[in-house]
């Protein structure tokens, strides 16, 4: 404000100054182009003189701009596309996650057409495409985004995550493995690499990706657990007989306290045949927190060790007498001893305590070893009619 009253300030001097010094100017200036004779006073000379530069200066400016109207108006209309393409690849983004995917993809086609980030754009149509299921179209995108190599992190992203939603985990590792080639540990990627290693099966790999985004501290120990246990189970499922012991003790002493690991082991173990393993490692579970869960593959025994196990499950018992499991158990090993009484009242204990399938089962198959076809016939009946 004080800067525009100085220049007003100034302006009102200088024509106070021009008025004074024009009127005690007393000169004139002669024109003469024979036979014309002109004489004007240099105060009108000068004004006329000025304003026939103005004068000119406006007619040869707009003669300039005239000129320049094509030019103008295609800088205009380059304007307005970039303006819409913009606007589109903004829409593109918001449309895609409010979840209208139709409606993205036609933003997105809008800025790739438009010059505006079209690999960013043909990206977001990709990921659009691939949430309507459109397979085929969201490949055509990704096809247009492989132009841009600086987008190469975004675009192998986005195709290992299509992939893996898609189940295809063998070309989905294959992206990731490429994204990592240059020794650095995206963890974006190591996420996408868990899901992809568990739905193929790859134990070994699961567990290695699962320690390495412990290590990033990108996984929690609580959400680490859940998934090294499945890694381990389905390991031990898998795993040649003959390296059990060798897979076992490679396990950190965290990890084999598991009692879901520990029951996984314990079935390789009985499916092998190494009982006395088995029953090693169920004790000593048992003796950290009671699994009634592994109670019926205690009760598996070659007939060597069966009175030892019954004579530790009696003892059991007597901290635990209503567990269905523990005395289903019991019933099973005196039936491999021929302990018939006692296995016809562990088992019957067992189906008061919670009636199941399996014990019916057993009664039955107790009943006809002892020749009692009515009772046999009655627990097949209830079995049957179980749900």
């Amino acid at each position: 404000m004080v800067r525009l009253l100085l220049w007003l300030l100034g302006l009102c001097a200088l024509a106070v100054g021009l008025v004074i010094a024009a009127r005690h100017n007393d000169g004139f200036v002669l024109i003469q182009w024979s036979p014309w004779r002109v004489e004007l006073s240099l105060n009108l000379f000068i004004v006329t003189l000025l304003l026939g530069v103005a004068l000119l200066y406006s007619l040869f400016h707009f003669i300039d701009g005239l000129m320049r109207m094509p030019a103008r108006a295609v800088r205009y209309r380059a304007r307005q596309r970039r303006h819409r393409a913009v606007t589109a690849l903004r829409d593109a983004a918001r449309l895609y996650f409010e979840g209208r995917y139709g409606h993205a993809q036609r933003s997105a086609r809008v800025a790739v057409e438009g010059g505006e980030s079209p690999g960013l754009a043909a990206l977001i149509g990709a990921r659009a495409a691939h949430a309507m299921r459109e397979q085929v179209q969201a490949d055509e995108w990704l096809r247009q985004a492989e132009r841009f190599d600086d987008l190469r992190t975004a675009r192998l992203m986005t195709e290992a995550d299509i992939l893996t939603d898609r189940r295809e985990y063998g070309d989905a590792l294959e992206r990731i493995d490429v994204l990592q080639s240059g020794g650095q540990r995206h963890v974006a990627a190591l996420r996408l690499a868990m899901r992809a290693r568990r739905g193929l099966g790859d134990w070994g790999g699961l567990l290695r990706v699962v320690r390495l985004l412990q290590k990033h501290r990108a996984l929690t120990p609580e959400q680490a657990a859940p998934v090294r246990r499945q890694a381990h189970m389905g390991a031990l499922h898998d795993i040649d007989p003959a390296e059990l012991d060798s897979y076992w003790k490679s396990l950190p002493s965290v990890e084999r306290e598991d009692a879901q690991v520990v029951r996984a082991m314990c079935e390789a173990l009985v499916a092998a045949g190494q009982f006395a393993q088995a029953r090693k490692l169920i004790e000593a579970q048992i003796e950290r927190g009671w699994e009634s869960s592994l109670m019926t593959l205690y009760a598996h025994s070659d007939g060597g060790d069966a009175l030892a196990r019954i004579a530790r499950a009696e003892a059991w018992l007597r901290d635990h007498p209503d567990d269905a499991e523990l005395l289903l158990a019991l019933g099973r090993l005196c039936r491999t001893q021929q302990l018939w009484g006692k296995a016809q009242s562990y088992l019957e204990a067992a189906l008061a305590v919670q009636p199941s399938r399996i014990v019916h089962v057993e009664l039955a198959l107790l009943a006809e070893h002892l020749e009692r076809p009515d009772d046999a016939r009655a627990h097949f009946r209830a079995a049957a009619l179980m749900k």
